[in-house]
């Protein structure tokens, strides 16, 4: 799409998301109190946390909870996800977080088979370690590791894609699609053999307190909280804000619209024509019953919501 239309396109957008008397859910079921609980007894036996996030959100939706566990051991984040980051946004991400004190930061997709990143992990971790004293644990020649992270970041598939690369083993932990999969602090895992390097797999933990709606809905749009907890449809209005606002109108040809579109009924209604989501609705007027056809938005909404998830409408950083 050309410049001039982008720009001409960009005054009929939302400058801003109206919540209205909105509340984004503040998940944090039984099991992530006590993994946080967990996790903090296990920290004497770690020599390194990896905390993994989503690239897409680099910065919104970090657990405030882990920085008195990030500042007693050494730490490498994490940026899982790369390949549906906008990698323009890189250089960027990495100058803002330097200033917040997280130097040693890794982009990764740890999906891919062969990522480069994920052979750079252990070679980082040896020189975290080494670069402090290994208190109370001087004599063990062997190296722990806890992974750390909000839900659904791709802490599972790191924790796999490291061993595929260092051991040429398959997973050790299961991989799904929504959060809360991990659910309790796992017994060590093995990713490395030389040299011996085991890790502890966590639940994801999202803070008690989300700290605004604008975190939540992005938590909310990469799947860190369950889609049901906030709606869909709010989920896919706020999508929808989203693309507009970066300029990523990649929908359009997708769905078959004729031109970016600033309203969620209209853009819902294309997609659940162009899926076949629709159903006959039995209709009672002044002159008999009619069968109206009425499209399926809940449909189109999952539809919308899970395309982007799969990058499949351009690759996206919302912070």
């Amino acid at each position: 799409m050309r410049l001039q239309q982008i720009l001409r396109d960009a005054s009929k957008f939302r400058a801003v998301f109206d919540f209205g008397a909105r509340d984004i859910a503040h998940w944090f079921p039984g099991h992530m109190a006590k993994g946080l609980k967990q996790m903090k007894a296990n920290l004497k036996k770690v020599d390194c946390i990896l905390e993994i996030h989503d690239a897409r959100i680099p910065f919104s939706g970090r657990n405030p909870l882990f920085q008195e566990s990030l500042d007693v051991r050494p730490h490498l984040l994490v940026l899982n996800k790369m390949d549906l980051a906008d990698p323009s946004s890189k250089q960027r991400v990495l100058k803002q977080l330097g200033g917040k004190g997280a130097e040693n930061v890794l982009f990764t997709d740890c999906l891919r088979q062969r990522d480069e990143n994920v052979k750079k992990i252990v070679p980082l971790v040896m020189e975290l370690i080494e670069s402090r004293p290994r208190f109370h644990r001087e004599e063990d020649t062997n190296y722990c590791l806890m992974v750390i992270g909000v839900p659904n970041v791709g802490k599972s598939s790191l924790i796999n894609a490291l061993r595929r690369t260092n051991l040429k083993k398959g997973r050790a932990s299961k991989v799904g699609g929504e959060p809360g999969i991990t659910r309790a602090v796992l017994s060590k895992i093995q990713v490395c053999e030389r040299p011996a390097i085991f890790l502890f797999d966590t639940p994801g933990v999202l803070s008690p307190k989300i700290e605004s709606i604008e975190t939540g809905m992005k938590l909310a749009l990469c799947g860190t909280i369950l889609d049901h907890l906030v709606g869909e449809d709010i989920i896919a209005d706020y999508l929808l804000y989203s693309l507009n606002r970066l300029g990523k109108f990649s929908y359009v040809d997708r769905y078959d619209l004729e031109e970016p579109c600033d309203d969620i009924q209209h853009v819902l209604k294309r997609i659940a024509v162009k899926l076949g989501k629709t159903q006959r609705v039995k209709a009672i007027t002044g002159v008999g019953d009619i069968t109206v056809i009425m499209p399926n938005y809940t449909a189109a909404a999952y539809d919308f919501i899970r395309t982007f998830r799969k990058g499949q409408l351009g690759r996206v950083t919302l912070d």
